[in-house]
């Protein structure tokens, strides 16, 4: 059946019944509150169509101060001076309206760059005098180590300062207070000559003046006639060597923005690649999936093209190479080679001229997109970038202002929740805490695009959490009659472990048409701890077999009975629910699947009877005969595998029955179940239990040390090609929704089995009551 569309804002005032419905939909019996929903998405859908920047004062001023090719004594660009004189802040300062306190630097370099554009033409005097008062009241900041530096400035401000006395521009300024300056600059200009800073070096080349060599510099120049898509450093070079690529650079950009012009351009596919990571990093792109897919087909056009937009920005470069990949498109780490090595991005990169930490970090989270065992290139970048970003957040390196501590907590956050252990709605959670609505970019100057620092992302993130928690609640509450409904609660042996099992979905599966989805995971999720502990210490042999050919026999109206209570609590709740589980799975599927789901079970309680005997009988079994069962055993396959049936596609017997499907559970099966043996081995070696751990040691003749260091070979090894498996579409023909819970499941093991043998970590506690319990306040939210 077609699902209906798509929703991840839900509706409290919803049935349970009618939220567990496919073909429902609850959002609109709240039509008050959807009409915001609906007009905050709308808004955002917009921001996908144009690029908003904010204009450069600093950027405007240079281009101003281009003389015209034909008459040297005239601006090439008067559109520029008139918007200069018409844009003064009422403190006689230029740059953002708004800028915060820390960003004085700033304002003084925009407002010196102006007030020589308009000495050079003879205009504006009582604009200048006004800028000249600011930058003398203000001139302290110069010097404040709590001020936020533009990049280049203490080569930039300094080549101004020495350009205003060329102009016979009288500023206010001590000549201790300037020699000051001056030395600084030399002194920066040493250490980057030294470190051989070329491209830093170059892109600054607006407070070089005489020190620069005019030609060489233009090997930077690209395709679009711009100089590193400066207009600053674009508006120099051309003041100085009339070079006709960079004056159709500037004409274009006064074209497209007027009489004034941004300080970076072209930037949008950064921008647009940004406006997707913000999107999924806060829970909201199921709403926008049309324009986010635009965005990835543009960005893969342009991959395949090499175009200087992608490639000659390391920041962008890396997120393109994640984003498409994560996204099922076929990229190569190949075209990363040039970061792989931590020396030869630092020498060969303008980022990595300028430690660019935004560039570092997008390094790293691309570097773990890794799939192929063959891929050193991002091996070596993870290592190198994990070690790099590591000791800046040790060393406190960032800046004390927001934008510091932003990309602080960015760096921290990457860190310690790597891609493969992060579970949505807690990553959700905290990125709508961190999420920062102004910000601020600083490169030469600063600058903001409200593509990127839209309050709308973070209100319909906020809401679409609170609103979807309020229906998780409901469908735990759904749950725990349930149990009591099944006399679940009445197995004194079992572990009631509900909340996690609920939690483990919810976390990741956690859209309002999910529901059958959610409810099938988390009622098997408990069954399969139930039948766990029942097989382990619960039953005794009669009844563990009793219970397999009760299920065996699932189709036989008379035949084999309970040989206990326990067992006919057990069998009763198990077939009631696949029975129900089955009847849902038609209304999405169309067809009966009901004996699949009864296979599946059964085929978990053959393993686990099988291991009941390995115990009894003390057998040693080989470590491929315990693998070939164990993974089975792992009890994943009851709770991932009848799930696929209720998350959208429609799956034919075929798609089912293929390989594929099969080394998807596998994978994740032996994933988990060797992170679980190489948790649990301490406590099972003292309960006389074999895993793999110890079975490695007793037919390897090795240690325990070096058991786990094979385990954790196979760990990486299996996830890698688990990943590779969910990620790739040629060749495959299970739908990516399917993949993807396999994907998510293991994402969860991670969590459960990161620190504890599962069930046991406080960390846990906390993140079931933020996922399930806790809505999201206002306070809550940095502002």
């Amino acid at each position: 059946m077609a699902v209906s569309q798509p929703h991840h804002l839900c509706t409290s005032s919803s049935s349970l019944s009618d939220s567990m419905n496919p073909r429902s939909n609850p959002v609109a019996e709240a039509n008050t509150t959807n009409l915001c929903f609906e007009s905050s998405k709308e808004r955002i859908k917009k921001l996908f169509d144009k690029i908003e920047l904010s204009v450069s004062s600093y950027d405007t001023a240079w281009v101003a101060m281009v003389p015209s090719p034909d008459s040297p004594l005239d601006p090439c660009f008067p559109e520029c001076i008139n918007w200069l004189m018409n844009n003064q802040l009422h403190d006689g300062s230029w740059g953002l309206s708004d800028r915060p306190s820390w960003l004085v630097k700033d304002a003084l370099s925009c407002t010196l760059a102006t007030v020589l554009a308009l000495k050079q033409w003879c205009v504006g005097e009582e604009q200048m005098n006004k800028g000249i008062q600011f930058i003398e009241s203000n001139f302290a900041s110069v010097i404040d180590e709590k001020q936020h530096a533009p990049i280049g400035f203490d080569i930039i401000f300094p080549g101004m300062i020495e350009y205003a006395k060329d102009l016979n521009l009288n500023l206010p300024l001590r000549s201790n207070d300037v020699d000051t300056m001056l030395q600084r600059r030399q002194s920066e200009l040493r250490r980057s000559y030294l470190d051989g800073k070329k491209e830093y070096i170059a892109y600054v080349s607006e407070g070089m003046g005489k020190l620069q060599n005019w030609e060489e510099i233009m090997k930077y120049q690209r395709k679009n006639g711009s100089l590193f898509n400066s207009p600053s450093t674009t508006a120099v070079a051309l003041t100085h060597l009339q070079n006709a690529g960079c004056l159709h650079y500037l004409r274009s950009l006064l074209e497209k923005f007027g009489d004034s012009v941004p300080t970076v351009y072209p930037l949008d596919t950064n921008i647009h690649l940004n406006m997707v990571e913000i999107l999924q990093s806060l829970g909201i792109d199921g709403h926008f999936r049309k324009e986010i897919r635009r965005v990835l087909e543009e960005t893969y056009r342009c991959w395949l093209r090499g175009e200087e937009e992608i490639f000659l920005d390391t920041a962008t470069c890396a997120m393109a190479f994640r984003m498409l990949r994560v996204h099922g498109y076929d990229v190569s780490a190949d075209l990363l080679t040039q970061f792989a090595e931590e020396k030869q991005f630092f020498n060969s990169s303008l980022e990595g001229n300028l430690k660019d930490i935004g560039a570092v970090l997008e390094l790293y989270k691309a570097s773990q997109i890794m799939i192929y065992p063959e891929e050193l290139v991002l091996e070596k970048q993870k290592l190198w970038t994990s070690q790099f970003l590591k000791q800046e957040v040790s060393k406190g390196s960032f800046h004390s202002d927001r934008v510091g501590k932003y990309v602080s907590k960015q760096a921290e956050d990457a860190l310690k929740f790597p891609y493969n252990a992060t579970l949505e709605r807690l990553e959700h959670r905290r990125n709508m805490k961190h999420y920062g609505r102004d910000n601020i970019r600083i490169l030469k100057t600063s600058y903001r695009s409200l593509n990127i620092g839209n309050e709308d992302f973070q209100k319909l993130a906020v809401d679409d959490f609170n609103i979807c928690q309020s229906i998780h609640r409901e469908e735990l509450k759904h749950l725990e009659r349930w149990i009591v409904d099944k006399r679940l609660d009445t197995l004194k042996f079992a572990r009631q472990k509900l909340a996690y099992c609920y939690f483990s979905v919810a976390a990741t599966l956690f859209t309002l048409e999910l529901s059958d989805a959610r409810i099938s995971w988390a009622k098997n999720g408990v069954l399969t701890t139930v039948v766990d502990d029942f097989f382990d210490v619960g039953g005794s042999e009669e009844e563990l077999l009793n219970l397999v050919q009760l299920v065996e026999k699932w189709d036989v109206k008379e035949g084999i009975k309970c040989c206990s209570g326990e067992v006919e609590i057990i069998f009763s709740a198990l077939h009631s629910t696949i029975c129900e589980m089955g009847d849902k799975a038609f209304s999405w599927q169309g067809r009966n699947v009901t004996s699949h789901i009864v296979e599946i079970w059964l085929d978990l309680l053959k393993s686990m009877l099988r291991e009941a005997e390995w115990t009894r009988t003390k057998a040693v079994p080989t470590v491929d005969e315990y693998m070939t069962n164990a993974y089975v055993s792992f009890a994943l396959g009851p709770i991932v595998l009848p799930t696929v049936y209720l998350v959208g596609p429609k799956l034919s017997e075929e798609v089912v029955r293929n390989p594929e499907l099969h080394r998807l559970y596998k994978l994740m099966s032996t994933f988990g179940r060797l992170l679980n043996d190489m948790q649990s081995f301490k406590r099972e070696s003292e309960e006389g239990k074999l895993n793999a751990v110890s079975l490695h040691m007793i037919h390897s003749n090795i240690t325990e040390e070096e058991a786990a260091a094979k385990m954790k070979v196979h760990i990486d090894s299996k996830r890698r090609e688990l990943l590779r498996l969910v990620l790739q579409e040629n060749g495959s023909i299970v739908p990516r929704a399917c993949k993807d819970l396999f994907w998510k499941m293991s994402k969860v093991l991670h969590l459960f089995y990161i620190k504890d043998d599962g069930f046991t970590s406080n960390e846990m506690i906390n993140a079931v009551k933020e996922v399930i319990h806790q809505p999201i306040s206002v306070d809550e939210l940095l502002v």
